[in-house]
């Protein structure tokens, strides 16, 4: 089997962070075809099955940087990485010290929830009410994040890099803890995700490969998060508006996101 993954932000969205119409018939018509097509994301399951709602994907989703692994034909979770009762303790106690809030992802019984305490910058204002308005997703905010530290799968950070810097370089040697750093392409800011060690795109990569006999793996990206998963490929494709360090490690670069780069590629490919 050879397995393409795309990226979903900067990659296969749209600048508006949405599926065209014409990407998704293009997808679908080749998935009907017999491509083993699956995305790699950020983004978190509930915006995720709002976003792809037309597209007929059959191979577990790789999401929230690999914290999570979804079976879209099963509706069920294959995966589920969480976070150590100490890791999770001295995010919270960092984030303390350096004035910092994040959301906060837990998961029981299979139901994710997303906590947090304050929104202290605009972008966090903004990532919050698209998330209620446009994909009905569910927070919880909390005076004392600490009262709601069990079952922590991740922590999304967004904040200026001045800012985060401090809190990756106290985190980044830690071994029980992933993370993901790279700046907002729909803004200035930045994110700082942390997760568990054992999840990755990488990690996801690996998973599929081994799960569904691949022989090949393509992936799509755009952004620093998406190198773990270019490890983890045997072909490595940057769409055009990719980050020139993207750019640096793809073997091919294509399209933008915004000229539908990525169904245009992979059209060509099973045309040719």
């Amino acid at each position: 089997m050879h397995l393409f993954i795309s990226d979903l932000d900067g990659t296969l969205l749209d600048k508006n962070a949405e599926l065209p119409a014409e990407t998704a018939a293009d997808l679908n018509e080749l998935i009907s075809r017999g491509m083993s097509f699956t995305v790699a994301t950020a983004r978190s399951p509930a915006s995720v099955g709002i976003i792809l709602k037309d597209l007929d994907l059959r191979i577990p989703l790789i999401l929230m940087n690999g914290v999570l692994i979804s079976d879209p034909v099963k509706k069920a979770f294959d995966v589920v990485n969480k976070l150590s009762d100490a890791a999770v303790a001295k995010v919270l106690k960092l984030r303390l010290e350096l004035n910092l809030a994040p959301f906060m992802y837990r998961m029981q019984d299979n139901v994710m929830t997303t906590a947090y305490d304050n929104l202290i910058n605009n972008t966090m204002h903004e990532f919050y009410e698209e998330r209620v308005q446009r994909y009905g997703k569910n927070f919880c905010n909390t005076d004392r994040l600490e009262n709601l530290a069990d079952d922590v799968i991740y922590f999304c950070f967004i904040d200026c890099r001045e800012k985060l810097q401090p809190m990756y370089d106290a985190l980044k040697d830690e071994s029980d803890i992933k993370l993901a750093y790279y700046p907002d392409i729909y803004g200035e800011e930045w994110y700082l995700e942390v997760f568990s060690a054992n999840a990755s795109k990488e990690a996801g990569v690996r998973y599929l490969r081994e799960k569904l006999g691949c022989t090949k793996i393509t992936a799509f990206g755009d952004n620093l998060n998406d190198l773990p998963m270019f490890d983890a490929a045997d072909e490595k494709i940057a769409v055009g508006n990719a980050t020139p360090q993207l750019k640096t490690a793809a073997d091919k670069i294509i399209g933008a996101n915004t000229e539908n780069g990525v169904a245009k590629y992979l059209k060509e490919v099973f045309n040719g």
